[in-house]
């Protein structure tokens, strides 16, 4: 079983209802007709629309409006898939990727465990994460930081209710960018991103909240350039769970 994720770029970063509806309707049911193992998507919809990103996109480079998660027994078989998706994106990437889970729902006092059927939303609102490598470190090192220090430390600081960890193997796709991870993290609510203290677990402890988000800062900048992370907030749909 091979994990594909494909990304999807319009002119706003956002999915109007339209949008959302087609994504979740004609097209989830158009790739699962063809025989897709597993289906989800995050769809960057109204209901995770007001929360303030840490890294706001520029203007000139909106995140993308949806990911589309694709389980296929072998990829060589996606090309029927990317006609589907072709049509309702300005632009898409696909990459080929090794997908970990570290948190999930109900790991944690932060969330319960899954308790909603295939293709409905998912409680919370997800913020996408898309990171590049940094020249200054070597693959090796680089995701043994992103692994063994990134994950473990902002499990410890920040009410995060589900972390899919997706490694990039290779691009699927001709120009798609250069990403090596592709996150995707769950928290409560869009407040729980907005508040900085509920954010970085300060609890209205000011020292404590500096503390956390330099730790976070001197991490997330050990491994990765800050002007090349790109975020998107959005819902996430499990439509078919592999």
């Amino acid at each position: 079983m091979e994990k594909l994720v494909y990304l999807l770029w319009n002119e706003s970063g956002r999915a109007d209802p339209a949008l959302a509806a087609k994504l979740l309707g004609p097209v989830a049911a158009e790739l699962l007709a063809r025989g897709a193992a597993g289906l989800s998507m995050d769809v960057a919809d109204d209901d995770a629309a007001g929360v303030n990103l840490p890294l706001p996109p520029p203007a000139e480079d909106p995140g993308p409006c949806a990911l589309v998660s694709i389980w296929l027994a072998c990829h060589d078989d996606r090309a029927g898939y990317e006609a589907v998706l072709a049509p309702v994106a300005d632009r898409l990437a696909g990459y080929l990727v090794t997908e970990s889970i570290p948190t999930e729902y109900g790991d944690n006092e932060w969330a319960s465990a899954r308790d909603w059927p295939d293709g409905a939303r998912s409680t919370g609102v997800v913020m996408l994460t898309l990171m590049e490598q940094t020249d200054r470190m070597s693959a090796e090192e680089w995701y043994a930081h992103w692994y063994g220090v990134q994950t473990p430390m902002s499990t410890e600081i920040q009410p995060r209710i589900r972390y899919v960890r997706n490694a990039v193997a290779r691009p699927l796709t001709p120009d798609a960018p250069p990403y090596r991870g592709i996150v995707e993290e769950a928290w409560p609510s869009a407040d729980t991103i907005n508040d900085p203290h509920a954010f970085y677990l300060a609890d209205g402890d000011d020292e404590l909240l500096s503390k956390n988000l330099n730790t976070m800062i001197t991490s997330v900048s050990a491994f990765l350039d800050m002007d090349r992370i790109r975020l998107a907030s959005m819902s996430e749909y499990l439509l078919k769970t592999p």
